[in-house]
């Protein structure tokens, strides 16, 4: 399957996704002013995987868009990592810029060097220094899904982290995989990177469905009938007013009946 222009515009449609699918989660951090519920760790984690994916992306010469994707998505995740910091830990916001800046260089280096390494290891006919890229960025980005299953799970709700970024998140998954899908070599590893990633996300979606959407229309639907008798849902909730962006830590406690005095 070789379609080189399907592969490029499916790589641009996956890096603009990118581009823009924390941009939601910063916007809602920034008019809550607070981000509880959302995992710090899992901005970190995913800074962190931008470096083994960009170095995979770049020295199996992936088209131009599969290469600045990491960069974005690095960037992004640790100006979202620095509001965890500012609005969860009451970080003063220098001390937060210094941070993001000092792991945004030490991070670039790291990437430089072991582009050059590994291009050179490439031509040497090394494969494993490549496989082990892709299976730490996987394994990063996975990890940082996975530590909001945990938190599900813990609290029965889909909580601090917005539907909009999950959906757009999951979209850049999709065609960045249908990318790799319509290249000239079909890269295995990279379907696991992009696969894996985009089934976690479908799988917050379950979770939203089960534990935020449910109750959400159950509440409207006694509201229509007039038997509504306790607040128990995604309602009022002035900073997520749909159920498309999810509440934050104490709004969650707030709503929960067995937890009222």
């Amino acid at each position: 399957m070789d379609n080189r222009v399907a592969e490029n515009v499916l790589g641009t449609l996956g890096a603009v996704c990118w581009s823009v699918q924390l941009i939601p989660q910063i916007v809602i951090n920034y008019r809550r002013h607070d981000t509880e519920g959302l995992q710090g760790s899992m901005m970190l984690l995913w800074a962190t995987a931008g470096v083994p994916l960009g170095v995979y992306n770049i020295v199996e010469e992936f088209n131009i868009a599969l290469r600045i994707q990491p960069q974005i998505l690095m960037t992004l995740s640790l100006i979202t990592w620095a509001q965890c910091l500012y609005y969860g830990k009451k970080y003063r916001i220098m001390k937060c810029c210094v941070a993001v800046t000092s792991l945004l260089l030490l991070f670039g280096g790291i990437e430089a060097g072991l582009i050059f390494a590994l291009q050179a290891a490439k031509r040497r006919g090394l494969e494993w220094p490549l496989i082990l890229m892709a299976v730490l960025s996987a394994c990063l980005l996975a990890a940082g899904v996975l530590r909001h299953y945990w938190d599900i799970y813990v609290h029965r709700t889909v909580r601090g982290i917005s539907f909009i970024f999950v959906g757009i998140d999951a979209a850049g998954d999709l065609f960045s995989l249908l990318s790799v899908l319509f290249g000239s070599t079909i890269s295995a590893l990279g379907i696991i990177i992009y696969g894996t990633e985009l089934t976690l996300w479908v799988g917050i979606f379950i979770c939203g469905g089960i534990f935020n959407l449910r109750p959400w229309i159950k509440e409207r639907s006694e509201q229509r009938n007039g038997n509504l008798q306790e607040p128990v849902s995604l309602h009022p909730m002035p900073s997520s007013t749909s159920v498309f962006r999810t509440a934050s830590a104490s709004q969650v406690t707030e709503r929960r009946p067995w937890q009222s005095s």
